[in-house]
């Protein structure tokens, strides 16, 4: 029965590719990784607060509102975050957000989150297309740094880029999407990607041991 899992409320935080956006099933890799976690004995109350075309200077404005109200203290709650390619897209030959920006914008919401929270983040996935002005290259390179961010704060970070990099499915879903966006089976390549990841996996160790833990204290 739902009483007897442990119960733990989760907030996911960032642009399109945290909503799922391009997935005719409408889980994304958010939904998929908490189906997982259900069928492992977890509860999950599970928040997906993704936002299309969000940046990092805009997610510093609302996360912690949206959060401390869905994440009363009571109760076990957790937040992962996951933004960066929109700050990247140029306008005007700009980016929207240029990277030194950007880190601070990942260190301030980063700092505040982890005094509050158990916190993750996984970082920004790359395009398929993005010859023309070099997208992948930017996203990599602030990935590269917000994983230097996370280290510093003590925070696991999944450098999620090289992974779906190589992958075809990803890529070949998203080149026949929009460019930037996959359907179903790459948003599953990315949950498979985040699933078998340690900083996840932690926060979900098999409940015999949560059980056994639970009888000593």
């Amino acid at each position: 029965m739902s009483e007897n899992r442990p119960q733990i409320r989760i907030c996911f935080l960032g642009e399109s590719f945290v909503n799922g956006t391009g997935d005719p099933t409408y889980l994304g890799w958010t939904g998929r990784i908490c189906i997982d976690a259900h069928k492992k004995g977890y509860d999950i109350t599970f928040y997906n607060l993704g936002v299309r075309r969000e940046t990092s200077t805009e997610l510093k404005q609302r996360w912690l509102r949206e959060v401390s109200y869905r994440l009363p203290k009571e109760y076990d709650g957790r937040v992962v975050f996951s933004f960066g390619v929109n700050d990247m897209v140029l306008i005007n030959g700009k980016p929207r957000v240029e990277l030194a920006e950007s880190i601070e914008n990942a260190r301030s919401i980063l700092t505040a989150a982890k005094q509050l929270y158990p916190v993750l983040m996984v970082g920004p996935p790359p395009y398929a297309d993005t010859e023309q002005d070099k997208r992948n290259q930017r996203i990599a390179n602030l990935s590269k740094q917000l994983a230097l961010v996370c280290q510093e704060r003590d925070i696991p970070y999944l450098d999620i880029f090289p992974i779906l990099e190589k992958s075809n499915i990803w890529l070949d879903e998203a080149r026949a999407n929009d460019g930037a966006h996959p359907r179903a089976a790459g948003y599953a390549e990315f949950a498979e990607a985040v699933q078998s990841w340690n900083g996840w996996l932690n926060w979900f160790p098999p409940l015999s041991r949560v059980s056994s833990v639970s009888e000593k204290t």
